[in-house]
C-alpha cells in the first residue's frame, strides 16, 4: 500500500508538471512565431523542475506582457465583428427568451401609465414572471461573455470578470433600492444575498458536482485567503452593531432613544464611511496578491501548488479559440448589463406589490425572496444544465466529471461584501442617503455561523456533497426562522430617522 500510494502522489505531480510545462511552452512557441523562430527550445518533461518552471531567455516578458499579449491575440488571425455578432446570435437556444424583454417592458409602463386606475390591465404577476424570463436569456449572455473574455484573459483575470457579472443583477437591485431610499429593505437584500451565494448556491454545487465523486478540491491559493476574507467581512458588520448596543445600555439610565437618535445615527455613519473605505482597500489589495502574487513570471498564471484539474482548465483555455472579438465581447457585455438594470427595477416593482398584497414580512422577503429571484434566472440555467448531463449520463454520453468543485459564488459573496456593500455605503453618503453598516443583530448572527460553516467545510481545499447539503440544510433552517422574525425596531426607526435626498 506504501508503494502504491508513493506512485499515485508521483503521477499527481507529473500531472501538474506536465500541464505546467505544456502551458509555458504553448508560450513560448507563440511568442518564437512572432520574432521569426521556426523553433523554440522547449524544456523537456523527463527533467523534474525544482521550482516553478519560469519563462526562458527567449521571450524576455513578465506576466503583464504575457498577458497583453494574450488579450491582443498577437500573431493570431483575428476574428472579424461579423463573426462575432454571428457567434453571439448563435450562443444558445436561449436568445429567443430575448422576446420577453421589451414584452416585459411594454406590461410595466402600460401599468404606470394607468396607475390610477382601480384595476391594473396586467396583473403585476404577470409583470413579474415576465420580467424574470427576460432576465434568463441576459444571464446566459453574461455567462457567454464571460467566458469568452476568459479566453483573452486567462482563468483568474477571467474569474474575475465572471464573478463581476454574476453579481450584476444582485448589485443593479441593491442600487435600485438605495435610490428609492428603502434601506432597511436594502440590508436585509444585501444579507440574503451574500448568504445565497455563500450557503445554497455552492451547496447545490457540491452536491451536483460530488454525486459521483469522492471529494473535488479547491484552489488552495484562494480558499486559504477566503477564509480570512469571509471573517473579516462578517466581523467589520459586528463592530457596529456591539456599539450601538453599547450606546444604547449607557443611555438607558439617562436620555432615551428617541431623544439619542439623531447622535447616535451620526456617530454610526461616520463609522461606516471609514469602514467602507477600508473594505475597498482590503479587497483591492486581496486581488493583487491573488492574481499577481510574489514570485517572478506568477502573474495572471497558476501556481505550482494549484490541483491538476485547474491547470487542465488553463491549459483548455489557453488552447481553445475564442468565437467572439475581444473589443465586441466588452461592448456586448456592457450593454447586456445595461439591459439588465431597467428589467431588474420592473422585477422589483412588480415584486413588491405582490409582497405587500400577501403581507409577506419584509425581513423574510429582504432575506429570501428578493435574493432568489433574483438568482432565478441563474437557478433555469442550472436546472436545465442539470437536466442535460443527467440524460447524457443516463445515456452514457457524459464526460468524466470534473475534479474541480464549482466555488465561484463564494468568490461572488466575498465581492459582494467586501467591494459591493462599501462602495453601496459611499454612493449613500455622496447622494444623501444614511446607509450604515450598522445591520440587524439577528442577520449579523447568521451571518457569522455561515461564514464559521464555509470556512470549516473549505478548510482542507476539499468539498464532497455531503458537506454541499449540510451547507443548504443550513440555509433551509435561516430559511425557516426569518420566517418568524419582524426585525428590530430600533435599527428600523434609525435608519427612517434619517433623510434621504431626492
Amino acid at each position: 500500500m506504501g508503494s502504491d500510494l508513493s506512485k499515485g502522489v508521483s503521477i499527481d505531480f507529473d500531472t501538474r508538471r506536465d500541464i505546467r510545462l505544456d502551458i509555458l511552452n504553448q508560450e513560448h512557441q507563440e511568442q518564437a512565431a512572432e520574432e521569426g523562430h521556426h523553433s523554440a527550445t522547449i524544456t523537456s518533461p523527463s527533467s523534474p523542475p525544482s521550482t516553478r518552471p519560469r519563462l526562458s531567455p527567449l521571450t524576455g516578458k513578465g506576466g503583464s506582457d504575457w498577458f497583453k499579449d494574450r488579450f491582443m491575440r498577437k500573431g493570431k488571425v483575428q476574428i472579424t465583428v461579423l463573426e462575432s455578432l454571428k457567434a453571439i446570435a448563435t450562443s444558445s437556444w436561449l436568445n429567443i427568451f430575448y422576446i420577453f424583454i421589451p414584452i416585459s417592458w411594454a406590461f410595466h409602463f402600460t401599468n404606470h401609465q394607468n396607475a390610477e386606475e382601480p384595476e391594473e390591465i396586467w396583473p403585476f404577476t404577470v409583470t413579474f414572471a415576465m420580467s424574470l424570463i427576460a432576465l434568463v436569456p441576459l444571464e446566459r449572455s453574461l455567462e457567454y461573455g464571460g467566458d469568452q473574455i476568459s479566453l483573452y484573459c486567462g482563468k483568474e483575470i477571467g474569474d474575475l470578470i465572471i464573478v463581476t457579472l454574476n453579481n450584476a443583477v444582485e448589485a443593479t437591485l441593491a442600487i435600485i433600492l438605495l435610490v428609492k431610499c428603502e434601506l432597511r429593505l436594502l440590508q436585509s437584500t444585501i444579507v440574503g444575498v451574500v448568504l445565497l451565494h455563500l450557503l445554497f448556491v455552492p451547496g447545490i454545487a457540491f452536491i451536483i458536482g460530488g454525486a459521483k465523486l469522492i471529494y473535488q478540491s479547491l484552489s488552495p491559493h484562494s480558499a486559504q485567503l477566503n477564509h480570512i476574507l469571509l471573517l473579516m467581512g462578517v466581523l467589520t458588520l459586528l463592530l457596529p452593531t456591539a456599539l450601538f448596543n453599547t450606546l444604547q445600555d449607557s443611555n438607558a439610565v439617562g436620555t432615551s432613544f428617541a431623544n439619542s437618535i439623531d447622535s447616535i445615527r451620526e456617530t454610526v455613519l461616520m463609522i461606516s464611511h471609514g469602514s467602507a473605505i477600508i473594505l475597498l482597500v482590503v479587497y483591492t489589495y486581496s486581488r493583487i496578491f491573488l492574481y499577481d502574487p510574489p514570485g517572478e513570471g506568477n502573474a495572471f498564471r497558476p501556481l505550482p501548488d494549484a490541483p491538476s484539474a485547474l491547470l487542465e482548465e488553463e491549459r483548455a483555455l489557453l488552447h481553445e479559440e475564442p468565437e467572439v472579438n475581444q473589443w465586441v465581447c466588452i461592448v456586448f457585455l456592457l450593454t447586456t448589463i445595461a439591459i439588465i438594470a431597467p428589467t431588474a427595477e420592473w422585477l422589483v416593482d412588480s415584486i413588491e406589490i405582490v409582497r405587500s398584497n400577501s403581507h409577506i414580512q419584509q425581513e423574510w422577503f429582504g432575506l429570501i425572496l428578493l435574493p432568489l429571484s433574483s438568482f432565478a434566472a441563474d437557478a433555469i440555467l442550472a436546472l436545465g444544465y442539470f437536466i442535460r448531463t443527467t440524460a447524457r449520463y443516463v445515456l452514457g454520453w457524459e464526460r468524466p466529471p470534473t475534479r474541480v468543485a464549482k466555488a465561484r459564488s463564494i468568490d461572488v459573496s466575498i465581492q459582494f461584501n467586501l467591494f459591493w456593500l462599501p462602495f453601496i455605503i459611499l454612493l449613500g453618503w455622496w447622494s444623501n442617503r444614511p446607509m450604515t453598516l450598522l445591520f440587524d443583530t439577528f442577520e449579523v448572527s447568521i451571518l457569522i455561523g455561515a461564514c464559521f460553516l464555509v470556512n470549516f467545510v473549505t478548510a482542507d481545499a476539499k468539498t464532497n456533497w455531503a458537506e454541499g447539503a449540510t451547507m443548504v440544510a443550513f440555509y433551509v433552517m435561516i430559511a425557516l426562522t426569518a420566517w418568524f422574525y419582524t426585525g428590530d425596531a430600533r435599527i428600523t426607526a434609525l435608519l427612517s430617522s434619517g433623510h434621504c435626498s431626492e
